[in-house]
């Protein structure tokens, strides 16, 4: 019997762009995705004192760093950004916040 191996096509498939670049977002597209953020992780803080969402890139990061400062503002109640692991940060209210862990080292 011959043995075939199976090739899979993989669709959608973009470079992701080097550390320091600007943003692929035009400046509308960022500040709609800034109060699209704003609104949906507020909500969700709000609701239950934290709030989950995935940190890919340095830019990622900013973002939600921006949004916790503008909830901060907007609230008047400290917002703060913990980092659950190397892709995703946390949004908390005071007294939601996780015991500090060590991340695991690369080898």
């Amino acid at each position: 019997m011959v043995s075939r191996a199976v090739v899979r096509d993989l669709y959608n498939i973009r470079l992701r762009p080097a550390e320091d670049t600007a943003t692929p977002l035009t400046d509308e597209e960022e500040q709609r995705f800034r109060a699209l953020l704003f609104s949906e992780l507020g909500n969700k803080i709000a609701d239950q004192g934290y709030a989950r969402f995935p940190a890919y890139t340095p830019e990622d990061r900013r973002r939600l760093v921006d949004v916790a400062h503008r909830l901060t503002a907007h609230w008047g109640q400290q917002v703060f950004v913990e980092a659950e692991d190397r892709t995703r940060l946390r949004l908390c209210l005071a007294g939601y916040e996780v015991l500090p862990k060590t991340l695991p080292v690369d080898s």
